[in-house]
């Protein structure tokens, strides 16, 4: 598809309104993952149903699961995300009794993040919800499609693509 043909085509938005196709995430790689990363998102959160907690949410229990007890800077970096911004998504978990911080044995001013007993019960209830629309999204994209997209984002999330993002390097054009 051309430029010209991208923009004379049209979407439908949520309120009737008509975007033309070369709306930003038409061309734009990181607007493109955000809007698909929001859906997404969106459609696993209504997955986790009543639980009162949200799909990122229960990523971040199953990484802390993952992780035995990781130091704030390890989870941060695990999750890519700042210490500041983890800290602000681990605080109602802190609230719930679901994580609890704990100062390293070596170090006072490092601080462990790990699972309370409901929290890892909280875990195992969302993975059941979590299997169900991981299946619905390979039925729907298809397992190997879904396999070869989080290998693909899983590169993009790396520490080995934002060097060579920001290196100015180029990768496998094919």
């Amino acid at each position: 598809m051309t430029d010209q043909d991208m923009r004379s085509e049209t979407h439908a938005a949520a309120d009737d309104t008509v975007l033309p196709a070369g709306a930003i995430w038409s061309y734009c790689n990181s607007s493109a993952m955000r809007r698909a990363a929001r859906h997404l998102g969106q459609l696993y959160d209504d997955a986790m149903g009543d639980t009162g907690l949200k799909g990122t949410q229960f990523s971040l229990l199953s990484q802390i699961k993952l992780s035995g007890e990781p130091t704030v800077k390890a989870l941060a970096t695990s999750m890519v995300m700042d210490i500041s911004a983890l800290g602000h998504t681990l605080k109602p978990l802190i609230r719930d009794g679901l994580v609890e911080l704990v100062p390293s044995t070596t170090d006072r001013r490092v601080k462990h993040v790990l699972l309370t007993a409901e929290g890892a019960a909280k875990q195992e209830e969302l993975t059941q919800r979590w299997q169900v629309a991981q299946a619905r999204f390979e039925a729907v994209f298809g397992e190997a499609r879904a396999k070869e997209l989080r290998g693909i984002l899983d590169f993009i999330g790396s520490e080995e693509f934002g060097r060579a993002y920001r290196a100015g390097g180029t990768g496998d054009e094919s």
